[in-house]
């Protein structure tokens, strides 16, 4: 069974840092698309970025040029780099397997707070 683990969330100030890491379990990790989505109170699930099992990489228009999604397929990792971060961002974050190859099912991380002070 798929299993994903997200953690590197917690309380930053306006301006900072934070990478976020998705550990994942149970699937051929290397042939998925992986992508990390955020949901802040009261609002739906967004995209925030995605990545395909080639490296090709897509990203919200609203963190553009501040995140950076990247992989490591050795480690079964995808990662979240979170530069200068703003209260909007404040989420939780989610990893997701799109449409894991094997059985054609998408499969969610449980989740990691992301706070950014003002």
């Amino acid at each position: 069974q798929v299993q994903l683990v997200e953690s590197g969330g917690g309380l930053v100030q306006a301006g900072g840092s934070l990478r976020l890491s998705c550990a994942a379990s149970g699937s051929i990790f290397s042939f998925n698309d992986m992508g990390w989505y955020r949901q802040a109170p009261g609002q739906q699930r967004e995209l925030v970025a995605t990545i395909s099992s080639g490296g090709s990489t897509n990203y919200a228009d609203s963190v553009k040029g501040r995140f950076s999604i990247s992989r490591d397929n050795a480690k079964k990792t995808v990662y979240l780099q979170m530069n200068n971060l703003k209260p909007e961002d404040t989420a939780v974050y989610y990893c997701r397997v799109i449409q894991d190859i094997t059985t054609k099912r998408d499969y969610w991380g449980q989740g990691t707070q992301v706070t950014v002070s003002s």
